[in-house]
């Protein structure tokens, strides 16, 4: 989860499909003005929109009235507007998408929920354990959460110094789901940001000219050489068929006389 200062630094031009998740219905609206000063706003408010879709509701009002507004207030809506250019305003009413079942779970949003969220998600969508989600599901949740499960007897899951207590004390939320006389525990902690390692390129000194050995010799060159090849280092895989005539004068070298 990101702080209100990243809120406060968000613009239009800097707004992704994963950073949307960190705003609220009213940042929108204030992000939506500043960017409306921006000569090229028009041209791309349709991508703008897209953008906050995947994360919010969005509905454009074409008749403004104070029934109109109260009817979208009522169902968790927020309604404002804001200039597209100098003669031209939109009105809208916007709703931050809930996340409430394990198939509202994205790659985008994934990181921008806490761990006891994650497992109010899971607790509602639940009843086969951990191993009930399908793939692509755990897939996003391992993405942004480190996850460990374990399934034991009710009477020893909370045993003093277990896994229970070491994740607990770790900062892992924990849910426990009952299957019978067990129960399986599911460990989750959000995972550290880590930052992509940038590639690193050679620098030469401008006054150094690389020496060129492409034509020079390899001293670990193990390629072939006419020079150095003769009758005791050369061989092949591929077989070759004796001469019949020759292997009938061999045999009778070895005859002897009578």
């Amino acid at each position: 989860m990101k702080d209100s200062s990243t809120k406060k630094a968000l613009n239009l031009k800097a707004l992704t499909k994963s950073s949307v998740w960190d705003v609220q219905e009213n940042d929108i609206f204030r992000i939506l003005d500043g960017g409306s000063k921006d000569p090229d706003f028009k041209e791309n408010i349709r991508r703008y929109t897209d953008i906050i879709r995947s994360a919010f509701n969005v509905e454009e009002i074409k008749k403004d009235s104070p029934a109109i507004r109260a009817a979208y207030e009522k169902q968790g809506y927020k309604v404002g507007a804001f200039s597209i250019d100098e003669n031209a305003k939109m009105i809208i009413a916007i709703r931050k998408r809930p996340i409430m079942r394990v198939t509202d779970l994205t790659y985008e949003n994934i990181r921008h929920i806490t761990a006891s969220k994650l497992m109010e998600v899971l607790e509602r969508n639940f009843g086969g354990g951990w191993d009930s989600l399908s793939q692509s599901i755990q897939d996003i949740i391992e993405s942004g959460f480190e996850i460990s499960t374990t399934t034991l007897p009710k009477d020893r899951l909370h045993k003093k110094g277990g896994m229970y207590e070491k994740k607990v004390a770790d900062g892992f939320e924990v849910l426990e789901v009952e299957k019978g006389t067990w129960v399986e525990a599911i460990f989750a902690k959000l995972k550290p940001e880590t930052v992509k390692p940038r590639m690193k390129f050679e620098t030469h000194d401008e006054d150094e000219i690389p020496e060129d050995n492409y034509n020079s010799p390899d001293e670990d060159d193990d390629s072939f050489n006419d020079d150095v090849m003769n009758e005791d280092n050369y061989r092949t895989t591929f077989e070759i068929e004796s001469d019949p005539d020759e292997e009938a004068e061999s045999i009778s070298d070895f005859g002897g006389e009578d």
